[in-house]
């Protein structure tokens, strides 16, 4: 038996002994494939398990329940069930969400949404020398970057010493941090330009694959989307932070932004890559944001039937509209 089946087998058994001691007939449970961890239904009632992943857990989960018809799911987890448990309220089924303490379990409150991060002092400076170089500057949770078709290429950073605000060139604080030893004596405008040309070259529509085309998928979508709006019949998109910050560059997360349709603010979330949590994920942006109607812009190839039958059970809906994709082709799933 290989560890995965192994590990498999052993939350099987952990999942029946949790649902058993809370009300489910153990004896009649009919386990489930998921790739996530463990599930199960005991009459109409899923009961799934999450063991790895959890932060992209509630979509999957609620698939797995939709598709067998359940009039109720249990979400069990023993982290992010705050994230869990706020993502839940936002379908019609009935959705439990429980942090596991051995075999016990503890109802999971909703973490609320905190709001935006001021940007420090100073930092606002770098702005025009941002946009001298050629690219395009964005404010997310209290950090101002510079992206070229959605690819972050510098960021403005609070220096460790003295706290003084700084321009740092490259992808990534390795690749910051590597361009600094290197060119550190050139001036910043001309070593975020040389870096932008090298970034827009391959970030072409129609450009060979490479590496600097296959990071920031879901931020290439929303890039083509600002500059041709009417490929999903709006006037302008602004592009706004997401519900949490993005760890690092490499983290495929999906990216929000701000369509004027007609005179209708519309939130649009852009996604890429096989992503089964983009309808709880849009949800969160809807919370964060404060407005309603919702889009959910993705490449045709990465848009699949379980994303529908997600989005049919939310009790706010969100439509999809598919976009050519950008040269990024990354299919990650985000979390």
């Amino acid at each position: 038996m290989s560890d995965t089946s192994a590990r498999t087998n052993l939350l099987i058994i952990k999942l029946r002994a949790i649902a058993a001691d809370h009300g489910a007939d153990a004896a009649t449970m009919q386990q489930g494939e998921f790739g996530l961890g463990a599930a199960a239904m005991a009459g109409d009632v899923a009961w799934v398990l999450l063991d790895r992943d959890a932060r992209i857990g509630i979509g999957p989960a609620v698939i797995w329940a939709l598709r067998r018809n359940a009039s109720h799911l249990h979400v069990l987890a023993e982290d992010a069930t705050g994230l869990l448990a706020r993502r839940a309220t936002a379908f019609r089924l009935p959705i439990s969400v429980w942090l596991v303490d051995g075999r016990a379990l503890i109802e999971a409150l909703p973490d609320t949404i905190l709001p935006p991060a001021p940007l420090p002092a100073g930092h606002r400076d770098f702005e025009s020398l941002i946009v001298q170089a050629g690219a395009t500057p964005v404010v997310e949770h209290g950090v101002l970057i510079g992206e070229v078709e959605g690819l972050e290429v510098c960021r403005v950073v609070a220096d460790a010493e003295t706290s003084e605000p700084r321009l740092e060139v490259g992808i990534g604080a390795h690749d910051r941090e590597t361009f600094q030893l290197l060119h550190g004596d050139r001036p910043k405008v001309d070593a975020l330009a040389d870096v932008v040309r090298t970034v827009a070259a391959h970030r072409r529509p129609g450009a060979a694959i490479h590496p600097l085309n296959r990071l920031a998928a879901p931020r290439g979508v929303r890039s083509v989307l600002i500059r041709q709006p009417q490929m999903i019949g709006a006037n302008s998109i602004t592009p706004i932070e997401p519900p949490f910050a993005r760890p690092n560059v490499k983290d495929v997360l999906p990216c929000a932004a701000v369509a004027t349709i007609g005179d209708v603010p519309t939130l649009v979330v852009c996604s890429s890559g096989v992503d089964l949590d983009i309808v709880p994920f849009a949800s969160d942006a809807r919370r964060a944001s404060g407005i309603t109607p919702c889009i959910v812009a993705l490449p045709a190839r990465d848009l699949l039937p379980a994303q529908q039958l997600l989005a049919d059970n939310l009790i706010d809906p969100v439509r999809f509209v598919t976009v050519d994709p950008p040269p990024a082709t990354d299919s990650t799933p985000s979390p």
